[in-house]
């Protein structure tokens, strides 16, 4: 059963849906970008349901000035109100709740991280998190990098490079931001966030989409030294090139994920 509802984040009215549950542990799920509650590809929206269809509510929004919300959005970086308001919101809707798991995706999953402190969480689940601030329409360096070393290594890409498959201005540029990397302050930020998190974070990312390519180049880094070093920090990877795990059996693997974080969370 799936029931619409609203909630107040200031002096603005905020749109919601609740996917009910028997079960007293919950998601509330936090899309990224300026995506509606319903995900990319409806992915949000049929994630909630495979979820809910294992009896754990799920609890989904949108932020300030986004879909049926009121108010300027104010991005993902201050969406901590719209984030906190949310979870009073789930708690009014369900008083018997035990443990509420918060889930992101993209930009959705850094504010998650960012902002969990203040909020409390019992786990986090983030898919995908954007922790490089890429140039308008360019990818991230370690995606430039990816997709240099794949066409290197192959034959396909060697024969595009001998006859003149390659756009050579366009690969300049791409060299030209590889070899300048990126602004590491919101990956910073990010690591600080879940390096001090004394509970359950699960991370899964799309093994060759650009946002994991770049979040997984940085987790391998010393920002991330402590965060790597805590048993409660998971990072696993699907084949997949999806961002939104919207191809093949993504959906699966990811509600598997959920569900997985969900159940050890219920156990606790």
């Amino acid at each position: 059963m799936r029931t619409l509802t609203t909630f107040r984040c200031g002096d603005d009215l905020l749109g919601g849906t609740y996917d009910h549950g028997d079960r007293t542990t919950g998601m509330l799920m936090v899309t990224g970008g300026t995506e509606l509650r319903s995900g990319a590809h409806y992915g949000m929206a049929r994630l909630a349901a495979a979820v809910a269809e294992r009896g754990f509510p799920v609890f989904r929004f949108d932020r300030r000035g986004v879909g049926d919300s009121e108010g300027v959005d104010p991005g993902f970086a201050d969406s901590g109100p719209d984030i906190a308001a949310a979870v009073a919101a789930v708690k009014t809707l369900r008083p018997d709740l035990r443990h509420l798991v918060g889930f992101g995706l993209c930009d959705g999953a850094t504010a998650l991280a960012c902002h969990q402190h203040a909020i409390g969480f019992d786990a986090i689940a983030l898919a995908n998190p954007w922790v490089v601030e890429a140039e308008a329409g360019a990818p991230p360096p370690a995606a430039i990098a990816h997709r240099y070393r794949t066409q290197l290594l192959s034959l396909a890409g060697w024969r595009r490079i001998l006859t003149g498959g390659i756009d050579y201005r366009k690969a300049f540029r791409g060299l030209c931001r590889l070899c300048a990397g990126s602004d590491d302050r919101l990956a910073s930020r990010f690591a600080t966030a879940i390096g001090r998190v004394d509970r359950r974070v699960a991370i899964i990312l799309a093994a060759t989409d650009a946002t994991a390519l770049a979040f997984e180049r940085e987790w391998r880094g010393s920002l991330f030294a402590r965060a790597r070093a805590t048993p409660t920090i998971t990072v696993v990877s699907v084949d997949s090139s999806s961002h939104s795990f919207a191809n093949g059996d993504d959906p699966r693997h990811l509600a598997m994920f959920c569900v997985d974080v969900l159940e050890e969370c219920d156990r606790a």
